[in-house]
């Protein structure tokens, strides 16, 4: 078994966290990673109801879980918070903005507190607000993210503090895993792998589109968000599957704003589910990712290849 301080902090037997995709990664999905030893995160978005974080958490209970908030949403939703908290989850990330006026209260609530950090700027940060745990999120993620690679990110991360730091962005085999380890991280934080599990709320076509892309098919853009008018930070744009919207609209920001028709296409689009107009946010790690297979067995053959390469890692010392 593959020890860290992340097993050993929340009790599981691989060091996995399932990253907290909202919109895809629901209590079932969460439940799944934690049945196989992982840790299962519950994306947030703004656009949900208190309820849906209370019906998402009820799924997971009784297993570990974790639940992902976005710092810029809760000025506007504090609600999401109370919610969170009451759901008495093991772990809650708050990211995409300044941690520090809600960590706080998870804290009092004797709960830890995780950040995902893209920049250097983001890991002072996180540390002064207190963080127990630090997500190196690299460019490669995908959905939203920054601008750096995981692997310079994660090595810089680890000089600047001494709490556990896990690698997210680029990872989906269990070579992956376990380069991330080598290089110092206390666990990975895997997306792009979940996003053809069925247990995920994504829809057939959605698994279907992601099981078919190669690697080279994703594009970091703010398009998506410009077009459905959403409040997201310029720092953080967003890596999706490309498509008929993104190959017209990316990098024509600024005539989007001015293009109602094009924004209510997208609208729509991701109401009707078409996926030529509407975001299927994936990582570069995508074009691994070939058949639907349950979230489980994903994490458990991560954790059994990790393995495997770490014991031939061993090998070139000898």
């Amino acid at each position: 078994m593959i020890q860290t301080s992340l097993t050993r902090s929340f009790g599981l037997t691989t060091p996995v966290v399932g990253a907290p995709m909202a919109g895809v990664a629901g209590g079932a999905l969460a439940r799944a990673v934690s049945a196989a030893g992982g840790l299962g995160m519950i994306g947030v978005s703004g656009a949900v109801p208190t309820e849906y974080v209370t019906e998402q958490c009820a799924i997971a209970a009784g297993l570990p879980f974790g639940v992902g908030l976005m710092a810029w949403v809760l000025p506007d939703r504090p609600d999401l918070l109370d919610a969170t908290i009451a759901a008495r989850p093991a772990l809650v990330s708050v990211s995409f903005g300044d941690p520090s006026p809600w960590a706080d209260r998870l804290h009092a609530a004797g709960i830890p507190v995780a950040v995902q950090v893209n920049t250097t700027a983001d890991v002072h940060r996180a540390v002064a607000a207190g963080a127990d745990l630090l997500v190196a999120q690299g460019t490669e993620a995908g959905g939203h993210t920054g601008h750096r690679a995981t692997l310079p990110l994660l090595q810089e991360a680890l000089t600047l503090t001494d709490r556990p730091v896990l690698a997210a962005g680029g990872i989906a085999t269990g070579s992956g895993m376990a380069a991330a380890l080598v290089a110092g991280a206390a666990g990975v934080w895997i997306g792009t792998a979940l996003l053809a599990c069925p247990e995920g709320l994504g829809t057939p076509a959605a698994r279907a589109r992601v099981c078919g892309a190669s690697g080279d098919d994703t594009v970091l853009t703010r398009a998506f968000d410009v077009a459905q008018r959403l409040a997201w930070p310029q720092r953080w744009p967003g890596r999706a599957l490309t498509n008929v919207f993104s190959r017209t609209w990316h990098g024509r920001e600024d005539e989007l704003l001015a293009d109602d028709a094009a924004s209510q296409r997208v609208v729509q689009a991701r109401i009707s589910g078409d996926l030529d107009q509407a975001p299927v946010y994936a990582g570069e790690a995508v074009g691994l990712v070939t058949a639907e297979r349950s979230a489980s067995d994903v994490v458990r053959e991560l954790d059994a290849g990790a393995q495997r390469a770490l014991r031939a890692a061993a090998d070139l010392l000898a």
